[in-house]
């Protein structure tokens, strides 16, 4: 079993209809027809949606991934159309909404690798390989490729896996010239931010985009970027190949969920149980660091 352990409700506000609840994102349509994406403060972990959530953490999400926006758009357009709240909106969903043009959404999580970790660690154990591509012998948990690497993944519903494939199987998908776009707007966003983050002494170790075609046929980026819930951010100082890294993101919620303390088997079909409050406080305090080093500005 995966998915929400206790799935919300959606809020129903004038003028906009809901769509889709996903793991941190609710999105709705508003009466011209945009989409307004709302980021909870939900996190998710070992393909469940967990019963206690992060404070503060969409807007994290979102404050950056705004930030990143700017600092990409001459490389790609990307979706946002206005951060308002719309009319009649909750005020809880101040600083966590984004109204969005619509896209026609390509069916492939765009991975972006620089290292080596995750599921491409795994599948390099076995093959030597990241997504059918031929990698150096000797690497290990946390080594820098030789070059940036294009491994796209199948994008799942809630509470399933992503699915790692082949550049020819987006081909195929896709067809070839969107293909050959999609990789080459991955491994251009992912230098410029790999670049920008080490200056501010953060490893960018990989990261997903989303991509739609626009109304004008344009590749545009979508939903968030270079965010904690979708990169690996490591710091540079303690960056040590040989060993899982040291990172911005929900490591201590993954850490206290397969630890004895939470009670918890992964391989059962019982949901996760609640954080505790200190797991709680250590995973807010990273998701603000990572932004207040990145952007070199203070939360509050």
């Amino acid at each position: 079993m995966s998915g929400f352990v206790e799935k919300p409700e959606p809020q129903q506000v004038p003028g906009l209809v809901h769509l889709h609840t996903g793991k941190v994102r609710d999105l709705y349509r508003n009466e011209a027809g945009d989409l307004v994406m709302v980021a909870s403060d939900r996190i998710s972990a070992y393909d469940w949606v967990l019963p206690t959530e992060i404070p503060d953490k969409g807007r994290v999400l979102t404050r950056l991934s705004l930030w990143w926006f700017e600092r990409l758009e001459d490389l790609v357009p990307n979706h946002v159309l206005s951060a308002e709240l719309p009319p009649g909106a909750p005020a809880d969903w101040e600083g966590r909404t984004l109204v969005c043009r619509s896209l026609s959404m390509v069916p492939v999580e765009c991975v972006a690798r620089g290292y080596l970790t995750g599921s491409g660690l795994a599948e390099y154990r076995e093959s030597r390989t990241v997504c059918g591509l031929a990698l150096p012998e000797g690497l290990s948990d946390g080594s820098e490729l030789p070059a940036p690497i294009f491994t796209p993944a199948t994008k799942a519903a809630v509470g399933d896996h992503d699915e790692n494939v082949s550049y020819e199987e987006v081909a195929r998908q896709v067809g070839a010239e969107t293909a050959a776009q999609l990789r080459q707007l991955t491994l251009a966003v992912y230098g410029r931010a790999r670049d920008i983050a080490r200056d501010r002494g953060i490893i960018l170790a990989d990261t997903k985009f989303e991509f739609g075609f626009d109304e004008d046929g344009r590749l545009v980026v979508g939903d968030e970027v270079l965010t904690p819930d979708s990169s690996r951010f490591w710091p540079a100082d303690q960056w040590t190949p040989g060993r899982a890294q040291p990172s911005y993101d929900k490591q201590y919620v993954r850490d206290w969920l397969t630890s004895p303390a939470s009670g918890w088997d992964r391989k059962s079909e019982q949901p996760p149980p609640a954080l505790p409050d200190d797991v709680v406080a250590a995973t807010r305090a990273k998701y603000l660091e990572a932004y207040e080093l990145l952007t070199g500005t203070s939360w509050s």
